[in-house]
Parts: structure tokens; sequence; C-alpha cells
């Protein structure tokens, strides 16, 4: 049986999908742009503040649904260009500061509404 997890205080979908699917003790967290909450619109900044955006979206879903950043088992991370890979893996490791979660990351040609970055996240009990 699924669940669907909605947070007013992440994104809401901008297309035909759910922020996350809960299934079998999975949390399944579609991928999430920095998109601010409270304006609808994409954080100013560059990498560091875009994906300091995106976590906190993702935290705000795992903890609606019940979760944290410690029950994260896989993250797969999206960004418009690799040269932001060694400030986005600075954010992102200081939110799994141990036993971080198992990770791809891609370099893609375009992300919605311009962002830098997306992640997708997948979380277990």
């Amino acid at each position: 049986m699924k669940k669907v997890i909605f947070s007013e205080k992440a994104p809401k979908a901008i297309g035909p999908y759910s922020q996350a699917i809960e299934a079998n003790g999975m949390l399944f967290i579609s991928g999430q742009v920095p998109i601010d909450p409270a304006t609808g619109k994409i954080v100013e900044g560059g990498i560091k503040e875009q994906t300091e955006q995106v976590m906190k979206n993702i935290g705000a879903i795992l903890k609606a649904a019940g979760y944290n950043y410690s029950d994260v088992v896989k993250s797969t991370c999206l960004l418009s260009d690799m040269d932001n890979f060694a400030a986005m893996n600075e954010i992102y490791g200081s939110y799994y500061p141990e036993n971080s979660p198992a990770r791809a990351a891609y370099s893609v040609v375009k992300l919605p509404l311009g962002a830098l970055i997306e992640i997708e996240t997948i979380a277990a009990r």
C-alpha cells in the first residue's frame, strides 16, 4: 500500500507527481530543486545556496513522513555543471556527517526552472 506524503514546508510539485510516496517502510522523495516554499521561486545565489535549500526541502518532507536524514539510504544528485560538484558535496556532506547514504551524481544538460541542482532521495526504516 502506498501513502502520499506532503509538506507545506517544502515546495509544491510543479508537475503531475507527489513530493514523496511511502510504501513498505520506504520513502521515495521526488527530485527537489532549490525552490523556497515561502516564495515559490528558486533561491538566489550559487550552488551552495541552492544545495542548502534542496537539503532543507528534503528535510521537511522527511519530517512530514516521520523520517530524518539518518534514514536516507540513497540519493541521486543532478547538477547542471559538474564544476559545481565540490561545492555541492561540501553542503550535502554536512547533512550526513556519518554513515552517509549511497549516492550517484550526474551532470545533466538542463534542470527545471534553471536550477543548478536537483536531488532525489530514498529513505528506509
